[in-house]
């Protein structure tokens, strides 16, 4: 693991339920949801409009903002560190 993660300064969700993550060193990542929409919390993240519209950065990581109300402690976030860990995808197109 890194002593340092680089801070994620975009997310943009996908209809195929995969989002693609920018980090403020140039690496972007695909995170694919789809293989957690049946577990736990991700459950709520099977509503497309949900999983589209609520999709931000919270907590310094991705995350679905539950609530609406930006409330950090009513969210989905992801391990920043497990983001970046992803294998870099090249931003110009979308799996």
């Amino acid at each position: 693991m890194m002593d340092y993660t680089p801070d994620i300064v975009q997310v943009v969700p996908h209809e195929n339920y995969t989002v693609s993550v920018f980090f403020c060193d140039g690496k972007t990542v695909l995170y694919d949801v789809r293989p957690k929409l049946g577990q736990g919390v991700f459950q709520k993240l099977k509503d497309l409009s949900l999983f589209m519209e609520r999709c931000t950065i919270m907590n310094d990581t991705l995350a679905w903002d539950l609530s609406g109300c930006r409330d950090e402690t009513n969210c989905i976030d992801i391990d920043p560190d497990m983001l970046y860990e992803l294998e870099a995808i090249d931003d110009s197109g979308v799996a």
